[in-house]
């Protein structure tokens, strides 16, 4: 059928890879929200904006479904948060979050792409003075003044508001800590929560060539396409 057909098959099956790890991970974050709280989003906040999230990012209502389903199952076994953290090719610093319920498998994976593609994994912790924890929540834009909404925040924990001009959301983020605080304010005071989630910011960047950007994206996508994977950063610019 041609080249330009294989082309277009190709990036429709990356696109739906991309969704599908979408789904398993806000599927593994309702799972541990169900767990840590209750099965009702109006008693459960964690619950609430992740079923937002899965709004957001097209998840049938079934796969939400059997999600909350399986968090109340008795045969539904614990999952366990994990960070793993390394240094890629061209010292650039990269940081795994995981979700599982076989540790042992997962760091084994983990740090197998690591050593076969030119990184390695080290010691939890050691890359706290590169990345901030951040909490984000994205809005629907209500034309509000932004730095008046940036101001009223400021008490609850928010750092920064503005607009994104791509998606025309709202961006506010804030100290990882203030996620409950902030979400709290945004409903009471009425704005609509599209998506929220937490973010590693680094705060030291590396530049790299483009061969060298290449081989660090390699390994990241790797490390990304494993199931346990829940969110891979980086400090490469």
């Amino acid at each position: 059928m041609g080249r330009a057909y294989e082309y277009r098959k190709a990036r429709m099956f990356k696109r739906w890879d991309k969704m599908a790890k979408t789904f398993t991970r806000i599927g593994k974050d309702i799972v541990l929200a169900v767990k840590g709280g209750t099965a009702d989003p109006n008693t459960n906040a964690r619950l609430r904006v992740l079923l937002q999230n899965a709004r957001a990012a097209n998840m049938p209502k079934e796969t939400v479904e059997r999600a909350i389903k399986r968090a109340t199952s008795k045969d539904q076994e614990d999952y366990k948060e994990m960070v793993y953290e390394g240094y890629g090719p061209h010292g650039v610093a990269i940081l795994v979050e995981s979700t599982t319920d076989n540790p042992t498998r997962t760091v084994a994976n983990v740090r197998s792409y690591f050593n076969k593609l030119g990184g390695s994994l080290g010691t939890m912790g050691m890359l706290d003075f590169i990345f901030d924890r951040k909490c984000i929540f994205k809005l629907k834009n209500n034309a509000k003044d932004l730095e008046e909404l940036e101001f009223e925040l400021i008490d609850v924990g928010g750092e920064e508001v503005f607009l994104d001009e791509e998606s025309g959301l709202i961006n506010v983020y804030g100290e990882f800590s203030a996620f409950g605080a902030l979400q709290h304010y945004l409903e009471e005071n009425g704005y609509e929560i599209v998506e929220a989630d937490f973010e590693r910011i680094p705060n030291d960047t590396k530049t790299l060539s483009e061969e060298e950007a290449a081989e660090v994206e390699k390994l990241v996508e790797k490390i990304e396409e494993d199931d346990d994977v829940q969110r891979v950063f980086h400090n490469m610019s």
